[in-house]
């Protein structure tokens, strides 16, 4: 399977003009898959501190018009985050789009409250359990950016047989120490770890870009960067299922 990650610009006709770009390479490399950056369909609005309810609707109006504009990358298979609403409750959702329909999954559950990351402020925690999903035939788990720290639960997703964790971001520039988590994610799960960011600058926050796709044991496959932001790499199920059965795989166990 191909999967590609990307890092895209905060700023919104930046954002239309690289849309664009990243059509293209998908359907150059043809690639199956593609996971966007968190929240990606709107400027970042948890740079600030302050709720505003009709900030927080125009993104999520923002993301269901940009959703309709999925196809346009002509890959099988989407995966990203958007703001909604449930039952009264403001929340951060992972999704996957595949042949125009669209799945929910995980809730982003570990919240950032501080300078130009003031996500607990605007919505709520998603529930601590972690569920996978299929994506073309592949099973799937979402660490949506702060949950890449959850290195239990990249433990247990490789133990319930996930073979890909997506990790949409939104981080800034301590670059190295996402990559440092990444590679972490992907050796104890046994699973690649997949993951896109943004880029730019939205207030005090600052996006550090930096897409990247590492294999179970914590290579590095291909990273984005501001002169190259698409990165396309093939990816093999085998070699997952095959890392499991390896150290330290089989000698963890779910927290």
């Amino acid at each position: 399977m191909k999967v590609t990650v990307c890092e895209l610009p905060d700023d919104r006709s930046a954002f239309a003009t690289e849309w664009e770009r990243l059509a293209k390479h998908v359907r150059k490399e043809s690639s199956d898959v593609v996971l966007l950056p968190e929240i990606p369909f709107a400027h970042w609005i948890f740079a600030y501190p302050d709720f505003d309810p009709n900030v927080w609707a125009q993104a999520v109006d923002e993301h269901r018009k940009w959703m309709g504009r999925i196809p346009e990358l002509g890959a099988a298979a989407v995966l990203g985050s958007r703001p909604v609403e449930s039952r009264g409750r403001r929340y951060n959702e992972g999704f996957a789009w595949s042949d125009g329909r669209v799945v929910s999954s995980h809730k982003k559950c570990y919240l950032p409250n501080e300078e130009g990351f003031y996500e607990a402020r605007w919505y709520g925690r998603g529930s601590r359990k972690f569920t996978p999903f299929s994506v073309n035939e592949w099973k799937v788990g979402f660490q949506i950016c702060s949950d890449l720290w959850s290195m239990s639960n990249a433990r247990s997703y490789g133990k319930s047989g996930v073979g890909l964790i997506a990790v949409p971001r939104c981080t800034g520039l301590s670059t190295d120490k996402w990559l440092a988590g990444g590679r972490a994610a992907a050796v104890v799960s046994g699973a690649y770890c997949v993951s896109s960011n943004r880029a730019g600058e939205r207030g005090k926050a600052k996006f550090g870009g930096l897409g990247w796709v590492v294999d179970p044991d914590g290579k590095v496959l291909a990273a984005t960067d501001k002169g190259h932001p698409f990165a396309t790499v093939e990816i093999d199920e085998a070699v997952a299922e095959k890392a499991k059965k390896t150290y330290p795989r089989y000698s963890l166990e779910p927290d």
